[in-house]
């Protein structure tokens, strides 16, 4: 059975998805579309590698 924080994870990357296809389908949108997912994805990075960890340490790039 999953863990709370691998269901997190997944919702976090599904979510990065529909931004992707947000921006794919709107030219003007695209750039902050493209952000946003980038966003979801680290964090969907960070709740799988610490799903304990503070959330005000550094981001690793």
């Amino acid at each position: 059975m999953p863990t709370n924080a691998e269901i997190a994870a997944q919702l976090l990357r599904q979510a990065g998805s529909f931004f992707r296809t947000i921006g794919e389908q709107n030219a003007d949108l695209n750039e902050q579309m493209q952000e946003n997912a980038r966003i979801y994805d680290l964090v969907a990075d960070r709740v799988e590698a610490q799903p304990q960890g503070d959330a005000s340490a550094p981001v690793e790039q």
